[in-house]
């Protein structure tokens, strides 16, 4: 199984679980809220965050452009409401300088290759192609040709498109996440066992990026073999918002990388030994020795 670098951490069977947490459009346009999130990725010891970059007049279908969407913001257009909420250089600038300062790395999935160029002046240490983008062939050229590791979700794909994305971009600095794309997603329907499916089929690293309730699946996952976590979070489940609803809240985040953090030790080393700790009951239940 191949390793890869994502800033200064390795990514792979054998090292420290890598921990995203996907800010992702859950800032509702705010960049206080943004750095609120930030913060609360730093303080549960996540490795990086994510957020989604458009530019929604090529991201969003013309068939949606005109419809009508009702937001906290009162009644607007599908397309006005996807420009109101996407951060422009501005955000960005601060919010690069502010993972700076916290040191946690950042990056985003790119929806359009405008994007992508904008996301790249920033020097991201990786790029997220998402699940809806993996049949979007010129966008994960585009997307590898800036030279940076990709992280790719699979999410409402058949394993022959995954194959082919994976035959296209090829395995190197490949990182391929499972994914059920329903937020929240059912438990009945992450497939967890598809991790040692992938781990089969590639030699690159595979991860998980789950959309589902509650922390544990997202642990089940890592003790599958994922090296590689990504999980939306939000300050408030209940605020307005698609992506809400699947997020964890800070002290769900908080209890994910504290779980994971703990697998390596409770696994062990598969080898049945006698520990000192239960020398004692040993010498007091035992009748025979």
């Amino acid at each position: 199984m191949s390793k890869l670098r994502i800033g200064d951490k390795r990514v792979g069977d054998g090292e420290k679980i890598f921990i995203t947490a996907e800010i992702g459009i859950n800032h509702n346009g705010s960049l206080p809220i943004a750095k609120n999130l930030i913060d609360v990725a730093v303080k549960a010891g996540c490795d990086a965050v994510k957020f989604q970059k458009r530019n929604p007049e090529a991201a969003v279908p013309e068939k949606y452009k005109n419809l009508n969407r009702e937001t906290p913001w009162g009644v607007m257009s599908y397309i006005k409401y996807k420009k109101k909420i996407e951060f422009g250089k501005k955000e960005y600038s601060d919010i690069d300088q502010y993972c700076k300062k916290r040191q946690i790395l950042w990056f985003a999935s790119c929806w359009d290759e405008q994007s992508v160029d904008f996301i790249d002046d920033y020097n991201p240490p990786c790029y997220k192609i998402a699940s809806a983008s993996l049949t979007d062939k010129p966008l994960l050229k585009y997307t590898q040709s800036k030279g940076k590791p990709m992280v790719l979700s699979t999410g409402m794909s058949t394993l022959e498109e995954i194959n082919s994305a994976v035959k296209l971009l090829g395995e190197k600095d490949l990182v391929i996440l499972h994914c059920t794309s329903t937020y929240p997603a059912n438990l009945n329907e992450l497939n967890l066992k598809m991790i040692k499916t992938l781990k089969k089929l590639f030699s690159c690293p595979i991860g998980y990026s789950g959309h589902e309730t509650g922390v544990s699946p997202s642990v089940i996952a890592a003790v599958l073999g994922a090296c590689f976590i990504e999980r939306h979070i939000t300050l408030d489940r209940s605020m307005w918002g698609s992506d809400q609803a699947a997020s964890l809240e800070p002290k769900g985040l908080e209890i994910l990388v504290r779980d994971i953090s703990q697998i390596k030790a409770i696994l062990g080393d598969g080898t049945k030994k006698v520990y000192d700790s239960e020398l004692p009951i040993r010498q007091k239940l035992r009748r025979y020795m």
